[in-house]
């Protein structure tokens, strides 16, 4: 790193130059850069002029370095030109601290020259300008990005809201950025990568190298002449900001080229193509002043944190491409995604069959589009990765394979190529069709799919070409030799796979391309020259000869012809074959589930019937074989099926056949009828017979020992015959049958055990037999019986179970004969309850029931036992409430025998543990009686707990309680032992007179309420404890206190000599100690003093000085708590002051107060003295300022001995306190009463929006009326009840308030806020009154002008053709649509969308339009089109006839429509065209019954000429209906039937466009086909008219009950249909719906997540979880904070404007332009004095239109009238772009300073033409300096105006009032502008509330899709109706089928009493 000392560099010349140096050496520098002139100067001296300029120090280091930050030594100092810029920093690495300006020149590069008419020459090829545009600023992003290590981003930002600036057009990439020498660099045109390198325009690491191959070419080197991105940019709008920031760099740099300015430029004979680069830190964006680049301030935040980047910012852009934008977004993206396929998804593309894989770096490039529209248009935003429909992906993704090729045409010229097949599939091609190309309307789409095999490629060209991996759109290669079909060659490919070729060409840079990269110059010459060498990639060597080549690809081509261009289609693969052929040689096929096969369908499991072999059989589909090895699906000719024969029970075989030999005629029934019949042979069931007798029935129950058995069973088959083998597929093959015996135990858990299995065959004489056996085992069994297969143990046969027979029973136990009782040894307590279980059982062991009621025995020798019952319950005699009595020994067990008379063996005995029982008494010591007690001491007793026989017992919850009269109760837990003692709390009595008291004490356990309590005596004798306490006063009267006593004393003083004496229980005195003396307490003071208390003496005791406030002393004994409560009642002391009170502090001016005044006599402690007397009234007197004081009396008060003074009242004066003064003899007392304004009695407006008021017809003020209401002193009112309300004269007038009427505020102000007037044109007045206790004031009045508001729409003009026709289906006349104003004239502003058509039935009314009425859009300009009307073209007809009604309609805003006059208009028929019914019948079906009633073909048919929408049309017309029946099928031979009277043709008249045919029918025994189809055809005959006959289909048959038959089944189908099309329409609907519902909701999820994170980028933080009323609460927080900053003082222009928005009138010049700085804005308001309160008009006739309308008393200025002088013209010190001098002062243009609001460039032109070139500088002294320096350089110097408030004249005049403005407060000044933060919160409101809309979108778009989700239940039941009535359908449509036999001919010549006529052929 280069430092600056003072040892460095030797001199050297430089040459001559100047040099911009700019001080950042830290925050503090940031003084304006200083020109320094280098002649002569080595880097030395360069140094010394900067230390002598910039003062530094000669010790101070620094770094000189260029705005690339290189440094700059000896040689850079040599090689910096003229006009540089260089940095003096600290470090070059560090931040500038404020941002710089460099010059900079961008001469054109003589290749401007050169190479001029290279794009001229190619310009006109292609369509595809906007998209080839967009693709050079892309290029660059990828040039840029090409060395990106990380992700890749190119983004395009479409900015068309208007609400965040004007139109812009952003592109940003995340690339390596660019220095400023680059950034200059590419400001050249026609500076290409090859020419920077030796030209003067070259930078370091900026030298060009060409990159190395890589497939496909997509090396990214694609930024290259120099051209495209300047000729795309001003192609697509007239301004660009350049902003770029390269690696490394800490500045971001800034370059703007206009198109505007280079005219300013031109005009103004300045260098065009110069310019400066800003340089600034990231982020910052103070430089971007303009209102509409606002949305740059977020983009430059946007810096922060990246490392490189370049953004190209597009404004100006042309209306046709945003209209282009909006309209075709996706079409466009489509095309970028087709240029820069293969940069996308890497070299092998967009392989949707292919897994993603992250190998490939392309994968790292993300191209975002990004459009977003003015509110309510949603922002739209698309990865180009994401396209899925570009061509590239469809050739690519309907290709079934690729031939790949590379030519060399020379070294430096490398091309690669690949070609790719679409083959036919059965019944279409697979080339797929461009999605823009425009589709042929007249195409009848049902007919596509008949000639779809005849599009494929078409006429289109074979090759796209891609020159560096990137598309060249308007180049294309049709073919080459090699892959064009030739006629010669009988063994190659068909000509029709020729058209299903696609294919790519990658170039590298050797082939050229013009600058627009738009063609190919010269491609397909040299790649079809001769010399050029193909390689096929596949066969890995140079084919040096063109026919070996083709030889190659011709095998390649007919390869896949053969693969892929099949009939059958064979699917879902599953394994491959080896299979031996006749010659046994095996062979490999492949195994499919499925095939496609004529529109069919046939699949693995399906039935099927084979045709053509013998046997015919049925079966089900295994699978499918086609030879070969196939690894997917594929279609081939010919295949086998493999069929698995049905059924399966019989024909337990496979057979294989062709696919040919499947009957596909055959229906599902009729193969079922015959698998059914067959299987009628297949074993059914088995037949049980028991030879013994005593069959055991199903679920029997059985006692345990019975016998099962023996069994006979028999097999039957379906036909109930008795079987014992199966005949199998094969002839002559049987299969054996056997019967399995099972025999299952179940026990009660659901185990199953098998206690028998044998197997049965099967003998003449006995069938299958199986012998008996006894049944012991309780519980539940299953005998099983199966028949199964001999050999093994299947019990199923070609897949069909075979019969079995199931009999389920039950064993039982048998009669009871003895008992047991339970094992297990329970405790059992001493009298306690408790049961004796005994189990009876059967001889077997099995629990039995008692046989008699049981009566048993209990002994035992060392208890008592008893007990209360013995029940039985089934096998178990319990015996009840058992119970012991006697003592318990520990350990000990007891025997006892239980005896149950009546058994076999009636005895058993059991031991038990015998434990203590349950409480039963309680035992207390000590046991004297009775006990004596000190008082105040506790008393101890031992309590036990016995059961019923005296044991010590211990239980749960064994508590005993203890309770002694008055005293807290105690007790213990005997839970643990049985025992316990309880301890009394200190018993403590009240002993009187010293006598002893007796206490009974109880005992009890209050959980055990059955124990008894037991109660002692308790005696208590008296203590010496101290129980009383007696106080007495030793003074004159030796007074003696009484508890609780109340005595006098005056207040204020003191009680002295206060003894106490103390008292035991006995009544004796007790000596008083010094430890009993420190246990005395009092109440009035902290402590005594010792010896006094010791004495008996108490302390002196103060009294309260308040005669209220009774106090109560007390005196305690703190041991014993005993203590002696007195009271004491203050006396007053004698008078010393006197009291005045007063309750009301506040009285209005000539009001009387309402409460009287209180005068009292008081001690000095402001006691009542109550001394006052009636005699006293006389003394008294009052004074006060303008007190009435004949009105004021003083009255005596008997009750409290006061005075009451009334009447005060104050009748003049000022408003505020006042004070009264009280006298009674030598006492004086003062009091202040606050005075208030007096009743409301005026109204005085104080404030209006002006002097001449003017109001546009339905606008407003925003300034208030202010009313002020005052009292009849004039003193202003606070009286909040006053009510204000304003009235209008004469009628007609509409006036519409903030509120008609306001009552006052807390200042007695109303204010009036006038919303809107409406009303007539003409002078108007509004009357101000206003109500005080329904009592009327008046007000003033204001008078003012209503003008009309050319700008208020009031109704709608439409004109058309009033005599023009409506024929049905055709078009309407031209609507022109004027919007007409308030004042008459049209209005042009409005956006042509606003306009809208309204068509509906005539049968609706009311002014406004229906619902359901169809909407029409307005049409866009024509060329000759009136400018101020909207107009309607080609709008369609209705097709119906009838009345409808037109009305136009205007959108205003949101909730404001404006509706025209609605227009009656009658649609008529349009021409004939045809003949047709009103309803079409249903197609006949006859026979050539006998009956008439089955030949008969119509009957009572109208017919009537119609137009081609179905109306009758040939009122008329008149002529003859020719009617003739011809055949269904033409190329069918067939007799057709006659009619009767055995004729071919019948005509019947045609009458006023109708015919009446009463009936039509066959002849009997008419000839014809049976089964066939037939067509009855009515020719119209009319003359010179030709109209289209009507037909009817009708069907023949022989056989009149097929006829009836076939009438029923196709009414049912009729039927059928419409309910299945009905029921598809609404399953339709409803996934229709509920799709778009869903992409609803989740679009508005998406846009509320992106609105929430532009929220969260603008600091606006959202609590979660977000809801409706949150938003708000946040709308409404911003908004109050607006409106605060809003309502903050600041300088405002207080000149009121009521002209301002009249058509073609900006306002008065005061409000055009505002001023931030005070000083400026009150010099300049000064200057322009009078101009300010000048209205500027667009127009001279709106100035005479004001001039007119106030009598010429306001001054106007009209724009059309301004001389507009050079505009940007500089301050006169600068010239040429150069600064003649450093001009002191700060000079600036005084026009510069202002802001405009709103029209910018007018704004622009009115202050130039009045402020002219007047400069404002900072003080007179440098004013007259910068004038000398001016004038000296002989230029005219302008006005010079001072910041202090000085002019300087253009004729150099100053000093003097004239020349001084005046204080700020003398002006009409320019308003200042908001703050900053004030737009912040605005911008963050708008974010708010598009949020809060986006998530009402979202919350009722999720409502909407729950409510569609409800309703889907209902559907799924609906399905299930459909499903039933298509098996309906399919069965209609089988039985049609089946009686649609092979017709029989029946000829006339075979019909009786034939004519032999023939029948002709009729002409379809």
């Amino acid at each position: 790193m280069y430092r600056f000392d003072s040892q460095r560099f030797t001199a050297a010349a430089a040459s001559r130059r100047t040099i911009k140096v700019y001080d950042r050496r830290s925050d503090a520098h940031t003084s304006e850069p200083k020109m320094l002139e280098t002649a002569g100067l080595d880097i030395n001296g360069f140094r010394r002029l900067l230390h002598r300029e910039f003062s530094h120090s000669g010790n101070e280091v620094y770094e000189l370095v260029t705005t690339d930050r290189i440094l700059v030594d000896f040689d850079k100092f040599n090689e910096i030109q003229d006009g540089s810029t260089l940095y003096l920093v600290q470090d070059r690495h560090q931040q500038l601290p404020d941002a710089t300006e460099e010059l900079i020149s961008y001469t054109p590069h003589y290749h401007t020259l050169t190479e001029a008419g290279t794009y001229e020459y190619h310009a006109s090829e292609g369509n595809r300008a906007l998209s080839g545009a967009l693709a050079e600023l892309i290029d660059n992003g990828l040039s840029a990005t090409s060395k990106n290590k990380g992700e890749r981003t190119i983004e395009i930002r479409t900015m068309f809201d208007e609400t965040i600036g004007k139109p812009a057009l952003i592109v940003m990439d995340n690339g390596c950025g660019m220095t400023t020498k680059k950034l200059k660099n590419w400001a050249v045109y026609k500076l290409s990568k090859f020419t920077r390198e030796d030209s003067a325009f070259s930078s370091q690491q900026e030298h060009y190298v060409r990159p190395d191959h890589v497939p496909r070419s997509l090396n990214s080197d694609i930024s290259y002449f120099g051209v495209g991105g300047k000729q795309a940019i001003f192609f697509i709008g007239n301004s660009v900001r350049m902003i770029t920031k390269s690696t490394g760099s800490p500045d971001v740099h800034e370059l703007i080229l206009s198109e505007e300015e280079f005219k300013r430029k031109e005009a103004n004979k300045e260098d065009i193509f110069s310019g400066y680069i800003r340089n600034r830190v990231p982020g910052e964006s103070s430089h971007v002043t303009q209102s509409d680049e606002r949305f740059l301030h977020k983009l430059i935040d946007e810096e922060h944190g990246k490392e490189s980047f370049t953004a190209v910012i597009i404004t100006g852009i042309k209306q046709d491409h945003i209209d282009l934008m909006k309209k075709d977004f996706a079409a466009l993206t489509r095309e970028l995604a087709h240029i820069y396929h293969y940069y996308i998804h890497g070299a092998n593309g967009n392989n949707l069959r292919r897994p993603l894989t992250c190998s490939d770096q392309h994968n790292k490039l993300e191209i975002q589009i990004t459009l977003r529209e003015e509110p309510p248009n949603c922002p739209r935003a698309i990865n180009l990765r994401e396209v899925g429909d570009d061509m590239q992906t469809l050739y690519i993704n309907r290709a079934v394979d690729t031939f790949e090729f590379k030519a060399t045409v020379s070294d430096e010229e490398k091309l690669e190529g690949l070609i790719r097949y679409h083959p036919f599939l059965y019944d279409r091609e697979t080339y797929p069709q461009d999605p823009n190309a425009e589709q042929d309307s007249t195409v009848d789409e049902d007919d596509l799919d008949n000639h779809q095999e005849n599009i494929g490629r078409g006429k289109k060209s074979i090759f796209e070409c891609f020159w560096n991996g990137r598309l060249i759109p308007n180049t294309t290669v049709s073919e080459f030799d090699w892959c064009t079909w030739s006629s010669k060659r009988s063994d190659g490919p068909p000509a029709e796979c020729y058209n299903r070729l696609s294919g790519v060409l990658f170039t590298n840079d050797g082939f050229k391309v013009t600058q627009n990269k738009l063609t190919f110059m010269d491609l397909e010459q040299k790649v079809k020259n001769k010399d050029t060498l193909f390689t096929c990639v596949s066969a890995g060597q140079n084919t040096s000869r063109r026919g070996a080549f083709k030889s190659q690809f011709n095998q390649w081509l007919l390869k896949c012809h053969k693969l892929h261009d099949k009939q059958v289609k064979f699917m879902g693969r599953k394994e491959t074959q080896e299979r031996e052929d006749n010659r046994k040689k095996k062979k490999t096929w492949t195994v499919f589930s499925r095939i496609e096969w004529e529109h069919r369908l046939f699949k693995a499991g399906q039935l099927v019937k084979s045709h053509r072999t013998q046997p015919v059989f049925y079966g089900t589909v295994v699978h499918f074989l086609l030879q070969g090895n196939y690894s997917k699906d594929v279609f081939g000719a010919g295949g086998l099926v493999v069929i698995e024969r049905e059924p399966k029970a019989l024909y337990n075989e496979t057979k294989t056949i062709r696919i040919s030999k499947i009957d596909r005629n055959a229906t599902k029934d009729a193969i079922q009828k015959n698998i059914n019949n067959d299987l009628l042979k297949v074993p059914k069931e088995l037949k049980v017979e028991w030879p013994e007798g005593n069959p055991w029935s199903n679920n029997a129950v059985r006692p345990a020992g019975s016998v099962l058995g023996p069994l006979k069973v028999t097999i039957l088959n379906g036909k109930e015959e008795s079987i014992s083998c199966i005949a199998s597929g094969s002839v002559g093959s049987r299969t054996t049958m056997n019967v399995k015996y099972r025999l299952f135990h179940h026990s009660p858990q659901g185990e199953e055990t098998e206690h028998g299995n044998w197997e049965a065959p099967y003998s003449a004489k006995n069938g299958f037999w199986f012998k008996k056996h006894a049944m012991v085992d309780l519980g539940e069994y299953t005998l099983s019986l199966n028949a199964k297969v001999s050999g093994n143990d299947s019990t199923d046969f070609g897949g069909t179970h075979l019969p079995d027979y199931t009999l389920k029973f039950k064993i039982t136990a048998g009669v009871g004969e003895k008992f047991t009782i339970d094992e297990k040894n329970l405790p059992v307590r001493v009298g306690v309850p408790f049961d004796i279980p005994l189990r009876i059982t059967d001889c077997y062991g099995h629990a039995a029931d008692p046989p008699f009621q049981p009566q048993p025995r209990l002994t035992c020798s060392d208890l008592e036992l008893s007990y209360t019952t013995a029940d039985s319950n089934r096998s178990t005699v319990t015996i009840r409430g058992v119970k012991a009595i006697g003592k318990v020994l520990n350990h000990q067990e007891i025997e006892i025998t239980v005896t149950l008379p009546g058994l076999k063996e009636d005895t058993q005995s059991k031991k038990i543990n015998l434990h203590a029982g349950l409480p039963h008494s309680i035992y207390v010591t000590p046991k004297e009686d009775p006990i004596s007690v000190e008082n105040g001491n506790p008393v101890t007793f031992h309590v036990e707990v016995h059961d019923e026989a005296g044991n010590v017992t211990a239980n749960a919850r064994q508590t005993v309680r203890c309770r002694v009269p008055g005293f807290p109760q105690q007790t213990t837990d005997c839970s643990g032992a049985g025992a316990g003692q309880l301890l009394t709390k200190p018993i403590n009595l009240k002993i009187t007179k010293g006598e002893p008291q007796f206490l009974q004490v109880s005992f009890e356990m209050p959980t055990h309420k059955a124990v008894n309590p037991v109660t002692r005596d308790l005696l208590v004798l008296p203590s010496t404890r101290v129980v009383a306490i007696e106080l007495c006063v030793n003074n004159d009267e030796n007074l003696v206190l009484k508890p609780n006593e109340k005595m006098e004393w005056l207040a204020g003083g003191l009680l002295e000599n206060l003894f106490y004496k103390l008292f035991d229980e006995a009544g004796r005195e007790v000596e008083l100690t010094d430890q009993i003396a420190s246990k005395i307490k009092v109440s009035w003071t902290g402590g005594g003093n010792r010896e006094d208390l010791v004495q008996g003496k108490l302390p002196v005791l103060p009294v309260a000085k308040q005669v209220q406030d009774e106090r109560i002393y007390q005196v305690s004994y703190q041991e014993q708590n005993v203590s002696f409560s007195f009271s004491i009642v203050p006396r007053p002391d004698e008078p010393s002051k006197l009291k005045v009170t007063l309750s009301q502090r506040t009285l209005k001016l000539g009001e009387t107060l309402s409460e009287p005044i209180t005068l009292e006599l008081v001690d000095k402690y402001d006691n009542a003295t109550k001394s006052l007397t009636p005699t006293c009234l006389s003394q008294m007197n009052v004074e006060a300022d303008g007190l009435d004081k004949s009105a004021v009396t003083f009255a005596h008060q008997e009750s409290t001995s006061s005075v009451a003074v009334t009447g005060v009242c104050f009748k003049a004066g000022t408003l505020g306190p006042r004070e009264m003064s009280f006298t009674y003899q030598s006492f004086v007392e003062q009091v202040i009463v606050k005075v208030t304004a007096g009743v409301p009695a005026k109204l005085t407006l104080v404030s209006s929006p002006g002097q001449l008021l003017q109001f546009l017809n339905g606008t407003g003020s925003s300034t208030p009326f202010v009313i002020q209401v005052s009292d009849e002193w004039e003193h202003p009112s606070d009286d909040e009840t006053v009510e204000v309300r304003i009235t209008s004269s004469p009628p007609g007038l509409t006036v519409t308030l903030s509120g008609n009427s306001h009552h006052v505020n807390a200042e007695g102000k109303a204010t009036f806020i006038v919303s809107s007037v409406s009303g007539p044109k003409g002078y108007y007045k509004l009357t101000f009154e206003g109500s005080f206790n329904k009592r009327l004031i008046p007000g003033p009045s204001v008078n003012l002008t209503v003008i009309p508001d050319p700008n208020k729409p009031v109704k709608l003009l439409v004109e058309y053709d009033k005599t023009a026709k409506f024929p049905a289906g055709r078009f309407f006349p031209v609507f022109s649509v004027t919007v007409v104003s308030d004042e008459g004239s049209p209005i042009t502003t409005f956006d042509p969308s606003a306009v809208s058509m309204l068509l509906w039935k005539r049968e609706s009314s009311g002014n406004t339009p229906p619902d359901d009425a169809t909407k029409m859009m307005c049409c866009m300009p024509l060329e000759n089109d009136r400018k101020d009307r909207f107009y309607f073209r080609d709008k369609e007809i209705p097709t119906l006839l009838g009345g409808y009604i037109i009305q136009f309609s205007l959108h205003i805003n949101n909730n404001e429509l404006l509706f025209g006059d609605q227009i009656p208009v009658h649609v008529v028929s349009d021409k004939p065209v045809k003949l047709g019914p009103r309803s079409p019948p249903p197609n006949p079906v006859v026979s050539y019954s006998e009956n008439i009633a089955h030949r008969k073909l119509v009957e009572n048919m109208t017919l009537m000429i119609m137009d081609s929408h179905g109306n009758p049309a040939g009122q008329n017309l008149n002529g003859k209906v020719v009617v003739s029946i011809i055949c269904a099928h033409a190329e069918r031979k067939q007799d057709l039937p006659l009619f009767e009277g055995r004729i071919n043709t019948i005509q019947f008249d045609l009458d006023q466009g109708k015919v009446h045919i009463p009936r039509l029918a066959i002849m009997k025994k008419s000839p014809g086909e049976n089964g066939s189809s037939y067509i009855l055809v009515f020719k119209p005959e009319v003359v010179s008219t030709l109209l289209a006959p009507y037909k009817l289909s009708f069907q023949f048959f022989s056989d009149a009950e097929k006829q009836r038959m076939v009438l029923e089944l196709t009414k049912k189908k009729a039927e059928l249909t419409t309910a299945l099309t009905m029921y598809n329409d609404l399953f339709s609907s409803f996934s229709e719906l509920l799709n778009l519902l869903t992409i609803q909701r989740d679009d508005a999820s998406q846009k509320e997540a992106k609105v929430r994170d532009e929220l969260t980028r603008k600091n606006v933080t959202i609590p979660q979880p977000v809801s409706i009323s949150i938003v708000d609460t946040l709308i409404k927080k911003k908004t109050d904070e607006a409106e605060v900053i809003k309502r903050m003082q600041r300088r405002t222009c207080n000149i009121p404007d009521h002209f301002r928005g009249q058509q073609d009138v900006l306002g008065k010049v005061g409000h055009l332009a505002q001023l931030q700085d005070d000083d400026a804005a009150r010099v300049i308001s000064w200057t322009l004095g009078g101009n300010l309160d000048c209205v500027v008009t667009r127009t001279t006739e709106a100035a005479q239109t004001i001039y007119r309308d106030t009598r010429g008393h306001q001054q106007v200025l009209p724009l059309d009238s301004i001389h507009v002088s050079q505009a940007n013209r500089p301050p006169p010190h600068i010239q040429r772009g150069r600064a003649l001098f450093d001009p002191p002062g700060n000079p600036v243009l005084a026009r510069e300073l202002l802001i405009y609001p709103q029209h910018e460039e007018s704004c622009k032109i009115v202050f130039q033409n009045l402020l002219g070139d007047t400069i404002l500088i900072n003080d007179l002294d440098s004013a007259n300096q910068y004038r000398r320096k001016v004038v000296q350089n002989k230029i005219p110097c302008p006005t010079i105006l001072t910041r202090q408030g000085e002019r300087v004249s253009a004729k150099g005049i100053f000093g003097g009032a004239q020349n001084k403005a005046p204080p700020k407060n003398r002006l009409k000044l320019l308003a200042a502008p908001l703050p900053e933060n004030y737009h912040t919160l605005i911008e963050q409101k708008e974010l708010l509330t598009q949020y809060h809309s986006v998530l009402q979108q979202k919350e009722k778009a999720e409502e909407e899709r729950q409510k569609q989700l409800h309703v889907g239940k209902g559907i799924e039941r609906q399905k299930q109706v459909m499903e039933e009535k298509k098996k309906q359908l399919e069965e209609v449509d089988s039985q049609l089928a089946s009686l649609q036999a092979k017709p029989a001919r029946r000829s006339l010549q075979h019909a009786p009493g034939s004519s032999g006529i023939a029948a002709k052929r009729a002409r379809m």
